[in-house]
């Protein structure tokens, strides 16, 4: 071999070892690795490696590696946490793709308060509960009230809440008109009596009198006293709920003198909402319990369902029946109403928190790992306490997201992703953003927020965006990307557009102000994406 040959093989190894060498960098500072001009062989090889096919077997290139615990802290190399677990590298293809699925950052997802469960397999705990109160069985209550006029000259009972017994006096009445009963049937029976021997036809007729005063007597409900002073019985056993009587005062025939119910069993009337209707029937038992009596249930059974449904607050009632032989439940008490349906069998379940409810389809947001989350229709069963039964839509062992899925929702914009659960078209585009866009445009830096991984900026005009000269939000590729530029300086950098209102700086670097034209500025809103210049370094490079 020739000493000519032997130096340019030697020039050409030395060219391929440095650009590996700053290709590696690059790397492992989590940019887009800008090729160098001098190195020819590494061109071919960070072409060959961005398309997964470089000759290390299709490793993925990694852009930085972030905290297990999903804090809001990045390293540019390997690494552990405090309590020695290690970082967790973040690929450049680590994407949503066009399924559905949106991403959170690791920042957003630790602010929001994220917290997911598994779908598991376990009893629905379908207990049914309702509000309800105490009221009176109203086949236990009967009214005191004389079909004649007179008054009352003595009350054997004269205070509400008298317990009283069947048959026990109640008060002493006078009545001019018992009293003329009372002689006339006294009269007709002596004259039936007297005249039986000489006067058949006149006994007749006196005892027909007689027998038609004794059933005016008993339709008045005094039979058997034909005088002019009557004494009333209590009708019924129970507790004296209402006393119009007074003594000495005088009553006209048909008014209510005394109301009596027996408390021995009342009812319970609960509203129950319309989605329980289906799972209540009539003799299912119940359990009661009381504020009045902590730590103690009272058994009651279902009695009636009532036909009608308010439309207020869309609940039916529902009647239950219990014996109250201690007299403990007392009409007009709230009491609260457990009634148990369903069975013990195992389901698969998710928490209730997990469920979003639009008012027309069941949602839960799947957690996917690494911040991304997936929106998944479901068909729902029976409703618990604390967990709801799926019948489709995600299997046990999954991962849903029970706290703060509406934050998720707003802040991932998850409207759209659930439009295209309900009505996907047939002919849908690629995913507008697979290939991103990157700009290249001025400006001063004004802020940083390395714990959000955000900047504000202010840029020049970019005319193909339609953006005036404004100051904005912008996110951060890398925090390494900010390492030696302060705020105020003047900076030239470039950004791509991600998703909706994702803007994601990719390189910044300080420059000298630049005189205010109130134009264009060189080279703003170059769309290029992977053009592969020194310009266009980072422009595949995610974040």
């Amino acid at each position: 071999m020739s000493l000519a040959l032997r130096m340019t093989t030697a020039a050409v190894a030395l060219a391929i070892a440095g650009g590996a060498g700053y290709w590696l960098a690059r790397v492992q500072h989590g940019a887009t690795p800008a090729t160098p001009a001098s190195a020819p062989g590494a061109v071919a090889a960070a072409a060959a490696e961005g398309a997964g096919g470089g000759s290390g077997g299709g490793e993925r290139q990694i852009l930085y590696y972030r905290n297990p615990m999903g804090l809001p802290d990045t390293s540019p190399v390997p690494k552990k946490d405090s309590m020695g677990m290690d970082y967790l590298p973040v690929y450049a293809d680590d994407r949503p793709d066009d399924s559905g699925a949106v991403a959170v950052s690791p920042a957003r997802v630790q602010t929001l308060g994220v917290r997911t469960a598994a779908v598991e397999r376990r009893a629905v705990d379908a207990t049914v509960r309702a509000s309800g109160r105490v009221e009176i069985d109203e086949r236990r209550q009967v009214v005191v009230a004389p079909r004649f006029e007179g008054w009352i000259e003595r009350l054997q009972v004269n205070a509400v809440g008298d317990v009283v017994k069947k048959g026990q006096p109640l008060f002493t009445a006078y009545s001019p008109e018992l009293q003329s009963a009372g002689e006339e049937l006294r009269i007709a029976e002596r004259l039936a009596r007297d005249s039986a021997a000489h006067d058949p036809l006149a006994s007749e007729s006196a005892r027909r009198l007689a027998e038609a005063t004794r059933a005016r007597l008993r339709n008045l409900q005094v039979a058997g006293q034909s005088g002019a002073r009557q004494v009333f019985h209590a009708p019924a056993s129970g507790v004296v709920l209402e006393k119009m009587a007074v003594e000495g005062g005088r009553f006209m025939a048909g008014e209510a003198l005394f109301r009596i119910a027996d408390l021995s069993r009342v009812w319970i009337i609960a509203d129950l909402y319309e989605q329980d209707l289906a799972r209540v029937q009539v003799g299912q038992g119940a359990q009661v319990v009381l504020d009045a009596w902590p730590g103690r249930s009272f058994a009651a059974r279902v009695g009636y369902l009532y036909p009608t449904l308010d439309t207020a607050t869309r609940s039916t009632r529902v009647r239950l029946e219990l014996d109250n032989a201690e007299g403990l439940l007392r009409p007009g008490m709230f009491v609260q109403v457990a009634l148990a349906v369903g069975d013990v069998t195992p389901k698969t379940v998710v928490p209730g928190s997990a469920i979003i409810d639009d008012g027309e389809r069941r949602v839960v947001l799947r957690a996917l790992g690494e911040g991304r989350f997936k929106p998944q229709a479901v068909k729902l069963g029976e409703r618990g306490r604390e967990w709801v039964e799926v019948l489709e839509g995600v299997e046990e062992g999954e991962r849903v997201v029970v706290s703060a899925n509406f934050l998720i929702d707003s802040e991932s914009q998850l409207k759209a992703a659930l439009a295209n659960l309900v009505a996907p078209a047939a002919d849908a585009e690629p995913h507008a953003h697979a290939a991103r866009l990157r700009y290249d445009t001025t400006g001063t830096l004004e802020a940083i927020d390395l714990g959000t991984r955000s900047l504000t900026l202010s840029h020049a005009p970019i005319p193909e965006l339609k953006w005036p000269r404004m100051t904005m939000d912008f996110q951060l590729a890398d925090p390494a990307l900010v390492e030696g530029v302060a705020p105020g300086s003047a900076v030239r950098f470039s950004f791509e557009v991600g998703e909706p209102g994702e803007y994601v700086v990719t390189r910044i670097e300080a420059a000298q102000a630049q005189p205010d034209t109130g134009g264009e500025v060189d080279a703003a809103g170059r769309a290029a994406p992977g053009d592969g210049s020194g310009q266009g370094a980072g422009a595949h490079g995610g974040h």
